[in-house]
């Protein structure tokens, strides 16, 4: 049995402001992948007024990863902004489930969510 989906699809991120409350601010993507063979998830940014960009990203076989938005390690060259609205599209080779999470100060509130998926 497979779970998870291949292409999963985030239509509100927004890296916040570092903030000046106890939680710093931050967004993150969160892919489990439970199949036997490595996930290679291309990520597509798509902003409002610019052309996407995408950077590939690999899940092992059974495990969990964490990518941050804010962290060169994780997205590249396509490292978030503070405040600059785009979505996310991942695409993957096999089934992942994801999810997207934000920690806001403005707000000093913490939330993740599901994305819609196919």
């Amino acid at each position: 049995m497979s779970y998870g989906k291949k292409v999963w699809i985030f239509p509100d991120a927004e890296l916040p402001p570092a903030g000046v409350n106890a939680i710093p601010g931050h967004e993150s993507v969160i892919i489990t992948n439970v199949s036997n063979e490595t996930a290679q998830v291309k990520f597509t940014l798509i902003y409002t007024d610019k052309e996407p960009v995408s950077f590939m990203a690999e899940v092992a076989p059974m495990r969990v990863r964490c990518l941050r938005s804010n962290k060169p390690e994780d997205f590249g060259a396509c490292t978030a902004v503070a405040e600059e609205q785009y979505a996310l599209m991942l695409e993957s080779n096999v089934p992942i489930v994801a999810q997207y999470g934000r920690a806001e100060p403005r707000t000093v509130a913490f939330y993740t969510t599901p994305g819609y998926c196919e």
